[in-house]
């Protein structure tokens, strides 16, 4: 009889969790308007924010801690950590950020201004954020096919390279470079094919643009390029991450994520003029080139973290976990964003709550109720997210809305799991009764979601 799956690590700390009353969450929620963003983490029961700075980092990384080099300038655990960058993905100019959004922040204030145009595929808030605060143009490039969440398709992440070639060929002036997210989140966790890189490094090329990774899970993408695309299933993760980086000019990267440390990030180029603007950029805004917002023992368990989450085993029990959410939601007839990707379950609100008009945010009523129902905070990537058009002022509704559960890493077992899938059950199973949704009190002018003030209706 063949062995059942088993995770590729064992417990050796726990924290405790709380229960809390319906009547709590109640309470709880109201006060915090509505936005699951303003609860406290003790008010939350089982915690699917984000997997952003949430993993369990391993017992070598707590000993890289230990040993971190926190000198000012030269650190021996910067270099230590631009060596295993170095190695993973070829880059050979590093710059350490606090986090991703700063890593975007540093190189776009070197390479963006008003009135470019930013193609990619589906880019994330912080991303379009940045773009967008320049007065520049995210413009999405994904497949139509991701928008078809029961499709199932190995790499729905993928860019569309006639939509790609229909941008360069009209406005390739405005174009500073391309952006390739991997996985792509906003459509749901999805992975970007081998092939796909190949086919967008050569429009690139053709129209003399360089090409940026939004990096924060290429690691999950290097995974489902290995199992799901023929010629990589005898490759090993790290030769996959070579071969992906080699179509790209710069990595920004949140290792917030596939790193699993709690703070920390970094630019990766191969293109000395870039680093030479941008280290400008981070002593202004991060700190020494050196450091760049980091602490050397934080350097440290991010270089561990990186080379440990770039092996085979580590992502396997990582996506494994996602794949059992999968199957129990399967079970029970929830529709999500199929297959299910690399680090969340992507619930298809409108699918779910189909009395809730698309004006009153499907997707954040259904993250308000999960709440409500057992204390479970996931997050809406969805119409609160995309924010309002820039010049037009209205509300964005053209793409998908999205109860993002995001997994952190090696932090739940497949118990809570259970405990999330049958929740949700609940809440499908009343859908009918719910017909009303949210509407906003306040907002802010950009990234609104993670400050808005809502009201129930």
């Amino acid at each position: 009889m063949e062995l059942p799956f088993a995770e590729s690590w064992k417990i050796k700390m726990v924290e405790p969790m709380r229960k809390s009353t319906r009547e709590e969450r109640e309470a709880w929620m109201k006060k915090a308007h509505y936005n699951v963003f303003q609860l406290t983490g003790e008010q939350v029961y089982i915690d699917l924010l984000t997997d952003s700075g949430t993993g369990a980092m391993s017992d070598r990384q707590w000993a890289g801690i230990m040993t971190g080099d926190e000198s000012y300038a030269g650190a021996s655990s910067f270099f230590f950590m631009k060596e295993t960058i170095t190695r993973i993905t070829g880059f050979e100019y590093v710059l350490p950020t606090h986090q991703g959004r700063a890593a975007e922040n540093v190189l776009f204030n070197c390479l963006v201004k008003a009135g470019d145009i930013v193609p990619g595929n589906s880019h994330f808030d912080t991303t379009k954020g940045h773009i967008e605060a320049r007065e520049a143009h995210a413009l999405d490039c994904t497949i139509d096919e991701a928008k078809d969440t029961q499709l199932e398709l190995p790499f729905k992440g993928n860019v569309d390279p006639q939509k790609l070639e229909k941008v360069l060929a009209a406005h390739a002036d405005k174009v500073p470079f391309i952006i390739i997210t991997i996985t792509n989140n906003t459509a749901g966790g999805q992975p970007v094919s081998m092939q796909n890189l190949c086919e967008i490094r050569a429009i690139a090329d053709k129209y003399k643009k360089p090409v940026v990774f939004d990096s924060a899970r290429f690691a999950e993408n290097a995974y489902f390029i290995k199992t799901r695309e023929p010629g990589y299933a005898d490759k090993s993760i790290k030769e996959i991450c070579r071969e992906m980086f080699s179509h790209a000019d710069a990595m920004t990267m949140s290792a917030k994520k596939d790193a699993i440390v709690n703070m920390g990030g970094f630019i990766a180029t191969n293109i000395e003029e870039w680093y030479d603007l941008a280290k400008v950029q981070g002593i202004i805004y991060e700190g020494f080139v050196t450091y760049g917002g980091m602490n050397g023992r934080d350097m440290n368990a991010l270089a561990i973290g990186l080379d440990e989450n770039t092996e085979f085993e580590n992502l396997q029990t990582r996506i494994k976990q996602i794949e059992f959410l999968a199957a129990r939601l399967d079970e029970f007839g929830i529709p999500y964003q199929r297959p299910a990707g690399g680090h969340a379950i992507f619930i298809d609100a409108l699918k779910v709550l189909t009395r809730v008009p698309k004006e009153e945010f499907p997707a954040q009523t259904l993250a308000i109720e999960l709440y409500l129902e057992a204390g479970i905070r996931g997050c809406e990537i969805g119409y609160l997210l995309a924010d309002r058009d820039p010049e037009t002022r209205e509300n964005r509704f053209e793409g998908m809305d999205f109860l993002r559960l995001a997994i952190p890493r090696r932090v739940y077992t497949n118990n809570h799991m259970d405990v999330v899938a049958v929740a949700l059950k609940n809440v499908f199973d009343r859908r009918d009764t719910i017909s009303r949704g949210v509407k906003i009190a306040w907002e802010a002018p950009i990234m609104r979601h993670f400050t808005v003030k809502l009201e129930k209706l």
